[in-house]
């Protein structure tokens, strides 16, 4: 059920008058997921040191999420903030969870105004890395995204490192991610 509408929100960008620029021609890279995932452990707050860019997400930079850790919906009730690119402060809320169609890593991001995707936590030690791989794909096109979280706004060190690796390792091109700025000036309410 998940795959077909994913597919189906594809279709409808691929179909539009024009096409996207983040929907390029191509497969979704096949990423394995973290082993034995525990949510509780993954709960709490991450900093995106690097993405590949999203329309979705209107921020461009001190970009920090809370994720809560909701028992009732088996999953986490998650909040994401930063600046955008004329400097407004900006928050948006949402939920990511897994299905009964994936394994507990491979989970589903359902925010408003924005298409449900997949949201595959490569590999994490839930401290100081988190690797996540976000792909639709259809009729030989797909839309690609991927974050690499930290526990700390730093963008080089040992998240960034470590993510490079998992997904050089699972076929992704690391040359699309590009730095989030985590400035002094930065303010996390999320």
């Amino acid at each position: 059920m998940l795959t077909v509408l994913l597919s189906a929100a594809l279709v409808a960008v691929v179909s539009a008058d024009s096409i996207p620029q983040f929907v390029v021609p191509g497969k979704c890279a096949n990423v394995l997921v973290q082993n034995n995932f525990d949510l509780h452990q993954y709960s709490g707050r991450w900093y995106q040191t690097s993405i590949i860019d999203n329309p979705y997400q209107p921020f461009t930079r001190c970009i920090h999420s809370n994720f809560e850790n909701s028992a009732l919906d088996n999953g986490f009730q998650v909040t994401t903030a930063g600046f955008s690119s004329s400097n407004e402060y900006l928050r948006m809320m949402g939920k990511i969870y897994p299905t009964k169609d994936f394994p507990a890593a491979h989970m589903l991001v359902d925010f408003p105004n924005t298409i449900a995707s997949p949201f595959q936590v490569i590999a994490t030690d839930y401290h100081t890395y988190s690797c996540v791989y976000s792909c639709i794909a259809f009729d030989g096109y797909k839309a690609e995204f991927g974050f690499i979280y930290s526990r700390t706004p730093q963008t080089s060190g040992p998240a960034t490192d470590k993510c490079a690796a998992v997904f050089r390792a699972n076929g992704v091109n690391v040359s699309a991610f590009k730095s989030v700025s985590h400035a002094a000036d930065c303010v996390y309410r999320a």
